[in-house]
């Protein structure tokens, strides 16, 4: 029997667990400071900045952290967050391993599963603002076994991800000065981090709003050289100061190695695009994020087709294959030096933008390994609070901040200083291996969450109608990425078992491709020996609790200001 209807809005005050809400502070539910304790604090205590910062912040059980993200810090982390080593510097192994049109195909499939993806995600995060995000998502409306996994399994991904960006931009200070102490940079990059951590979610903020904008700006200036390039704009001492068109897909040609080629770059491509779900994490500490997320999920769409797919057209079109300085970067970005784009500036003779573009990758860096920090403490928090890590991670201080979940993420930082030992490109070649598809199992998660809550939806009586922000492409939208999911570990797992180049299988090869599947299934048997709880059925998953309340004739108002506007205005709405 269907669930009776619930009364919208301000008929009725939604509950989440211990923490009751009354309809007038939607903004905030959930998350919001009781009594205004955070503002009663002196101005560096809120900021993290003294002993008193530290002590435990003593409200409920839930919805201790800050709200202090504002609009632009969420649009930015949407649209520029994750770019980073994996577009600048790994696009230069995928080129040489697939070729130019196999750059574009891998990056374009990976980019229609992410726009789903976070579409998907801005619904579930809009109706249930939940610290710890899409972990929550999974344990509610799939099996809180497989919730478990996935908490876990980002965590980890994200604790991996920190020592090897320290390991990137340590290695690209090499480029101006060869013999520097790589032991050194890792020290004062770690140091960095910590001192940006220690302003909490206002720092992890201000630093992705600024860099992100900085790398936006960098990708925008390249595409416009690269027009200029493609056309014989160049300089004279350069390569590029004849038309030259598409010749790069001629000669040496568009594809590297065939198919095998292209599906030996989506694993470069998912990397990439790791972190775009980052956002749906930071609107449970944004101010209004009922306002804010709608608007920094649409720019998925712009960061994917312009930042990604025109930036990497023109490095197909500037830089071959076969260039043997694109041999050294390494599927994840080990080597600044061998970035196609530092390779296009340097041939095409322009002087002083490969400094310049090598210092956007070591910001960039260091921009990741903050969202590691930032992910795998937030998600660490929110696996305390339910049960599922030790209790002391469930420490929030004074300031705001989850201080043992980012002690212990920040610690994994130290395992960069083992680039020093002499098995260091073994060991990194494992934890490279831990971290590679660990997104894809993430943002299939977030698929499969939004089919079983729209099915749940439906089963409990309730109607489109009532869902705030719907995912464009709905539960069609996901279920094409949970197919891509499924079509690129197929691919993967084609490429682990039959390597390029013809080498024969080799167990150690394919584990190195593979780790990440059989972690994921240990967490899961973990999981479900601990809490003994699997699949939900459609009966079992409760749709109501927690939920956001919304003002439906508000919207209803301005969705019919929006459809009698102007055809521009109309586009920007849909987009932006």
């Amino acid at each position: 029997m269907a669930a009776p209807k619930p009364e919208y809005p301000g008929d009725r005050v939604y509950v989440d667990e211990k923490i009751n809400r009354s309809p007038s502070n939607s903004d905030h539910a959930i998350y919001d400071d009781t009594d205004g304790q955070h503002e009663r604090l002196g101005f560096w205590t809120r900021m993290g900045c003294t002993p008193d910062s530290f002590k435990r912040r003593s409200l409920d059980k839930h919805g201790q952290l800050n709200q202090t993200l504002k609009s632009r810090h969420l649009h930015m982390i949407a649209i520029g967050g994750s770019i980073g080593a994996g577009l600048f510097v790994g696009s230069g192994s995928a080129l040489t391993r697939g070729g130019p049109a196999a750059l574009l195909i891998a990056f374009g499939i990976i980019g229609i599963m992410i726009f789903n993806v976070v579409y998907a995600l801005g619904e579930l995060a809009i109706m249930y603002p939940i610290s710890g995000g899409f972990y929550t998502y999974s344990t509610r409306f799939i099996d809180p076994s497989w919730g478990f996994a996935m908490g876990w399994n980002y965590v980890f991904q994200w604790a991996i991800v920190l020592p090897l960006e320290l390991v990137v931009a340590a290695l690209t200070m090499e480029f101006w000065e060869p013999n520097i102490s790589t032991p050194g940079s890792i020290t004062v990059f770690l140091v960095a981090i910590v001192v940006i951590n220690i302003f909490g979610v206002l720092g992890f903020g201000e630093e992705e709003f600024w860099s992100s904008l900085l790398k936006l700006t960098a990708i925008v200036i390249f595409i416009f050289i690269g027009i200029i390039f493609v056309c014989g704009g160049g300089p004279s001492n350069g390569l590029y100061s004849e038309y030259s068109g598409a010749r790069t897909w001629y000669n040496p040609g568009a594809f590297a190695n065939g198919f095998k080629g292209v599906c030996s770059v989506f694993v470069t491509a998912a990397f990439a695009f790791s972190g775009t779900e980052l956002v749906g994490l930071a609107a449970a500490e944004s101010k209004t994020p009922s306002l804010s997320l709608p608007g920094a999920v649409k720019q998925v769409f712009w960061r994917i087709t312009l930042f990604y797919i025109l930036s990497l057209l023109f490095v197909g079109l500037l830089v071959e294959h076969t260039n043997p300085r694109l041999l050294g970067s390494g599927s994840f970005g080990a080597n600044a030096e061998a970035s196609p784009f530092v390779i296009a500036a340097q041939e095409g003779g322009l002087i002083g933008f490969d400094s310049f573009f090598n210092v956007v990758i070591l910001i960039s860096v260091i921009s990741i390994g903050n969202s590691g920090v930032y992910g795998g403490s937030r998600t660490l928090t929110a696996l305390a609070e339910q049960g599922y890590a030790p209790r002391i991670f469930a420490y929030i201080d004074q300031a705001g901040r989850p201080l043992f979940s980012t002690i212990f993420v920040i610690a994994f930082g130290c395992l960069a200083y083992l680039s020093s030992a002499a098995a260091s490109v073994e060991i990194f070649d494992w934890l490279l291996a831990l971290s590679g598809l660990a997104a894809l199992f993430t943002w299939g998660s977030i698929c499969l969450a939004h089919i079983r809550f729209r099915h749940a939806w439906r089963y409990h009586g309730h109607t489109l109608e009532e869902i705030p922000f719907r995912s464009m492409f709905g539960e069609a939208g996901s279920w094409v990425g949970l197919g891509l999911i499924a079509i690129v570990l197929v691919a993967q797992f084609y490429v682990a078992l039959f390597p390029l180049g013809g080498a024969p299988p080799d167990p150690k090869t394919f584990f190195k491709a593979y780790l990440a599947l059989p972690v994921v299934i240990l967490f899961w048997i973990i999981g479900y020996a601990w809490k003994r709880q699997g699949w939900l059925r459609t009966a079992q998953i409760d749709v109501d609790t927690g939920r956001r309340p919304f003002d439906f004739e508000k919207d209803a108002q301005e969705k019919a200001r929006i459809a009698a506007s102007s055809f521009p205005k109309r586009m920007y709405h849909l987009f932006c």
